[in-house]
């Protein structure tokens, strides 16, 4: 791996951020709408839209009235290295720095734009060339490749089938906490013994504990039927 210049030497912070917030709800979304975009990146819509004009004319998103935004090949390749940067120091921070996985991701947004494609290697291999963050976020790789897993939410899991706990969609720090409280962290065995009707809640057992949870909370543990893939 050389030195080259990465992509926080080129462009702009804002940019970076603008450029990895569509590539996270396009997860979601085909095409992402600008008042969604305004809302994640707590700015207006009508500075979203100018940003958006500005990135489809540098050829990183296309840009269509009232269809939404979409990354194109060079936008995504931006998104992605932001994306590993912050992925892996979140990871860094649990693991060699002892960092409790509800305080990461704001130490990680502040460092993910400021670290070289180098540190970033060092920090992979440190750690193994690992896949998935604390929170069970796949880590793209140095090209941008992606481990893809089928996952399926807690709130429709099987009753009596166990499953284990492979990734998280919401990381607000409170909800982080209140999932390590119900011991529903990454690589817990869970198995579903009552679901309450009219989405009434779930009662678990999780790592060999009577857990009993909301089926909102429910919804945004993922789970995976196979060990390997944590």
């Amino acid at each position: 791996m050389t030195d080259q210049p990465t992509s926080s030497e080129i462009y702009s912070e804002a940019i970076e951020d603008f450029l990895k917030a569509v590539y996270l709800l396009q997860q979601e979304h085909d095409r992402v709408q600008t008042s969604a975009l305004a809302e994640t990146l707590g700015i207006t819509a009508p500075s979203t839209t100018e940003m958006a004009k500005k990135l489809a004319k540098a050829n990183l998103v296309e840009h269509e009235p009232y269809r939404g935004i979409r990354l194109t090949p060079s936008g995504e390749r931006v998104a992605l290295e932001i994306v590993r940067n912050h992925r892996l120091l979140e990871l860094f921070l649990v693991r060699a720095l002892g960092y409790s996985w509800d305080e990461v991701h704001e130490e990680a947004e502040r460092l993910e734009h400021a670290v070289s494609e180098r540190l970033t290697h060092r920090i992979a291999e440190y750690l193994g060339n690992p896949r998935y963050d604390p929170h069970g976020d796949p880590i793209p790789g140095p090209e941008g490749d992606i481990h893809q897993r089928e996952l399926t939410p807690l709130s429709v899991w099987p009753l009596r089938q166990m499953g284990v706990v492979a990734r998280l969609r919401d990381q607000a720090p409170d909800m982080l906490r209140y999932l390590a409280d119900k011991g529903l962290v990454i690589a817990a065995e869970v198995e579903i013994i009552a679901r309450d009707p009219f989405d009434g809640p779930l009662t678990l057992i999780v790592n060999g504990s009577e857990q009993v949870i909301g089926v909102n909370v429910a919804q945004v543990v993922l789970l995976s039927a196979r060990r390997q893939e944590i």
